[in-house]
């Protein structure tokens, strides 16, 4: 990705989604919860390599952070090449780089089903 490439206008839509215009045109659209899954903090890539590769058959058990619907509560620039986002469920050390953005970003905005 150029590094002339830049966020300029951060909004959080109706459909449970980050839309984040870019300085190039183009609009792209982020499901929470995909952002979410993708955090790239230490603790989050370390939890997902001792994941099973096998899904359990175990009834899992939510807390009330991790029912409630995920939502994004702040966006913080770091610098000029990324974004530190804090979610609903008390996570906030993942620091996405603006290339992962654009490689997790949808340039279609999708209805998200509860």
């Amino acid at each position: 990705m150029s590094e002339a490439i830049q966020p300029t206008q951060l909004k959080l839509t109706e459909n449970s989604q980050l839309a984040i215009e870019w300085s190039d045109g183009r609009t792209f659209y982020y499901p929470f919860g995909k952002l979410r899954n993708a955090c790239p903090c230490a603790s989050c890539r370390e939890k997902k390599k001792a994941e099973p590769e096998q899904p359990t058959k175990k009834m899992m058990i939510l807390s009330a952070s991790e029912a409630a619907p995920l939502r994004i509560v702040s966006m913080r620039p770091v610098g000029n090449y990324a974004y530190n986002i804090a979610f609903s469920d008390d996570h906030s050390s993942g620091i996405y780089s603006l290339e992962l953005l654009r490689t997790l970003g949808q340039e279609e905005e999708h209805t998200v089903r509860s």
